[in-house]
């Protein structure tokens, strides 16, 4: 049973009865104090390395070299980190060495002050060194120090102050805030799936159109995603988009964005990706073929954020099909129940609804789908094959490109409730694709 709580309870009580300091730290004290629900507790001890080893039968090194292990319970596993302090960064990345040290050193290390507060779970006391319980009360986001120094240590930092300000609703602190805007050009320093992880935490949890604001605000987005930074100013025909250019409309679907998986997050950010290289002005504002256009380009932003190949693909294909879904009245059945029974189908639908709200706020067709798609079996939206491959042959045919539109066509005439058995599907493959005598 998960109890990440409970366990980081036993992991301090078991290094107390042992002679060390052992004090919940970070984000998990943040939340608590907030009154939210930690995902997680980190513990930080006064015990190094191998005295957390032999303490506990089941350890993990994650992090030798900088004190950091993660110790597995029954009820749940915890990060263990030995207070320290830590020497130069030179890689944008690590410390070129660390050192044992007392709690107060770590704190100060730690890159912002509402993830530098300690608890001890015996007590239920508070430490606090740097005031970070002060800018909780402010609702801001403050680094450690000097905002220039923690943001030229680790350039993540940089994302991280945008995506805790934004998951909790809080402001950049204005020397942060300035330290950010200076050195946001050197995310691009950061590896590909370090801001990966960064970006999707920002688009999958609350408040994602207000990151994706301060992402613009700071600098960081014409860095880290350029394209959807290309979308501010591009022009949508007003009778369809009453909200704005698209990347106000952008920022209006993540707004209605609720617990989305990966895939939704990001082809929500990215279904209209295309139009700032599709914009004409004819007779009026035109975007043609953007879903077409915009699924090459997401695939291109995917495959440089190093994400999965599922992921990849499902993204491409949810953009490349978003504007299909307004004229599913007018599909035939069989190209309506293939779109229904696609993976991602769940997922279009999904877009298409906040799409919809988030500019002309017509939901019709939506709901008509969604009853439609609601109200089929699964035996009518995929049904039992009716001939294969090995009937064509002997049937007489000979293998060859043909067999596919063959029997694609079949299965056409199936969704659409013209065939029902095989025998019908060998009398309409004779008639439409007679034999050579």
């Amino acid at each position: 049973m998960d109890d990440p709580r409970k366990a980081a309870e036993r992991i301090c009580e078991t290094l107390r009865n042992a002679g060390h300091r052992a004090l919940f730290a970070g984000g998990c004290v943040r939340d608590e104090l907030l009154g939210r629900a930690p995902k997680d507790y980190d513990v930080a001890t006064s015990a190094h390395p191998d005295e957390v080893e032999r303490l506990f039968e089941r350890v993990v090194s994650v992090g030798a070299a900088f004190g950091v292990q993660v110790v597995l319970m029954p009820e749940d596993q915890c990060e263990v980190a030995t207070f320290r302090s830590e020497g130069p960064y030179l890689d944008g990345r690590h410390p070129a060495s660390v050192e044992f040290h007392d709690e107060k050193q770590d704190a100060l290390r730690r890159d912002f002050t509402i993830n530098a507060l300690f608890l001890d779970p015996e007590t239920g006391e508070v430490l606090d060194y740097v005031g970070g319980r002060e800018d909780l009360a402010r609702r801001v986001v403050r680094a450690v120090g000097d905002p220039h120094k923690r943001f030229q240590e680790d350039h993540l930092r940089l994302l991280r102050a945008v995506r805790i300000a934004a998951q909790l609703d809080f402001a950049l602190d204005e020397a942060t805030l300035e330290a950010v805007k200076t050195h946001a050009g050197l995310i691009a320093k950061t590896s590909s799936e370090r801001i990966r992880d960064e970006i999707l935490r920002i688009l999958t949890q609350n408040h994602a159109h207000r990151g994706f604001e301060m992402l613009d605000e700071t600098g960081l987005l014409r860095h880290v995603l350029p394209e959807i930074a290309d979308m501010k100013g591009v022009e949508q025909p007003p009778e369809y988009h009453p909200e704005g250019d698209v990347f106000v409309h952008t920022l209006k679907i993540l707004e209605r964005l609720r617990d989305p998986s990966p895939a939704l997050a990001m082809a929500a950010l990215l279904h209209d990706v295309g139009k700032p290289r599709t914009q004409t002005f004819a007779d009026r504002i035109r975007f043609d073929r953007h879903e077409k256009v915009g699924a090459d380009i997401a695939k291109d932003i995917c495959e440089r954020l190093r994400m999965s190949t599922h992921d990849i693909a499902r993204i491409e294909w949810i953009v490349g099909q978003h504007m299909r879904v307004s004229t599913v009245k007018e599909m035939r059945e069989s190209k309506l129940k293939r779109l229904i029974r696609e993976e991602g189908f769940a997922e279009l639908l999904e877009l298409f609804r906040i799409d919809c709200l988030s500019s002309h706020n017509r939901l019709d067709t939506y709901e008509w789908l969604r009853d439609y798609a609601e109200n089929l079996s699964p035996e009518e939206v995929k049904p039992p094959v009716l001939l294969s491959g090995h009937d064509l042959i002997e049937m007489g045919y000979r293998p060859g490109p043909d067999f596919a539109k063959i029997l694609t066509a079949v299965e056409d005439k199936q969704l659409e409730g013209e065939l029902s058995s095989p025998e019908q599907a060998r009398d309409y493959v004779r008639t439409t694709w007679p034999l050579e005598t």
